[in-house]
């Protein structure tokens, strides 16, 4: 089982493929707030309903100084798949080996139809422009949680 991150925790440092098989690091995105969100895989209803919601407020979030990406167990192919299929506008990233969804505590055990399941733990972090844990949010649910983190965060 990860640690779960806390806030004031150094976000931890990644680098994986996006969707065109390009690199992209949380280093990138120093001097912006950064939502990093873990999904446990793009073509699923859920996934899908939290990726367009994510992209449908892009601009309002961009707007307010915070870039989005979502990480998922995917391989690039597959999420390049989910970017055209969905029209999705948030940064997509890959995570095969599933080090940066640990790293973030957003891999673990987790109850699924009732049984304890080993696997991705919806969550969302948001990084200061520093690199800090502003907000680490576990376990959250699909539907509706862009409009609770652009509330929460007073957008």
């Amino acid at each position: 089982m990860s640690e779960r991150l806390q806030t004031g925790d150094t976000a931890p440092a990644f680098t994986l493929p996006d969707a065109d098989g390009n690199e992209i690091s949380l280093a990138d995105h120093k001097g912006r707030k950064v939502i990093v969100y873990f999904y446990p895989a793009a073509l699923t209803p859920g996934c899908t309903k939290q990726a367009c919601d994510f992209t449908d407020n892009l601009d309002v979030l961009a707007g307010a100084g915070y870039d989005v990406i979502g990480v998922s167990p995917d391989k690039p192919e597959k999420l390049a798949k989910f970017r055209e299929k969905e029209d999705l506008k948030v940064t997509l990233v890959g995570d095969p080996s599933k080090e940066t969804l640990a790293a973030y505590g957003a891999f673990g055990e987790k109850k699924l139809y009732g049984k304890v399941v080993t696997g991705v733990i919806r969550s969302t972090i948001v990084v200061d422009e520093e690199g800090k844990v502003e907000r680490a949010l576990y376990n959250v649910k699909a539907t509706g949680h862009v409009a609770k983190i652009i509330k929460d965060l007073g957008i």
